[in-house]
């Protein structure tokens, strides 16, 4: 994926569906959060254990299903081998991006998502890119 391609991404997406959420500030999930939440993203904690509690102002939810606004992107603070079932769930509502995290790489994943109509962007984080390619909106 090129940086234009990534950089229209970021610039079409305003509903971010975060799976694997945290509550513990000292994770990395917890950080992007924060960090996509400060440059004007809607951000949706998905995690069983944000479930029904409110994460930086956030609604969280258990699962993908349980969201009841349209969500642009999902991205994915998983494991690998999770985020085949992640994506799956991505396609069901109807997401426009997968976007899995640093060290997630799934290519099974991938073709599904690609063959749904949906973008990949794999191996990489919003949070370093943003500022990577001067997409602050600070």
């Amino acid at each position: 994926m090129t940086d234009n391609e990534i950089a229209h991404i970021l610039q079409q997406v305003h509903t971010i569906a975060l799976v694997g959420a945290s509550d513990k500030a000292d994770r990395p999930s917890y950080r992007v959060m924060a960090f996509l939440l400060e440059q004007g993203y809607h951000v949706i904690p998905v995690s069983p254990k944000v479930a029904g509690k409110t994460l930086m102002g956030q609604q969280g939810y258990a699962c993908l299903q349980d969201i009841h606004e349209p969500v642009d992107m999902v991205d994915v603070f998983r494991n690998s081998e999770a985020a085949y079932e992640v994506t799956q769930d991505a396609i069901a509502i109807g997401a426009k991006t997968v976007w899995m995290q640093l060290g997630v790489i799934n290519e099974q994943a991938a073709v599904l998502a690609k063959d749904a109509g949906l973008n990949v962007v794999m191996d990489r984080c919003p949070a370093i890119e943003i500022p990577r390619l001067g997409l602050n909106k600070q």
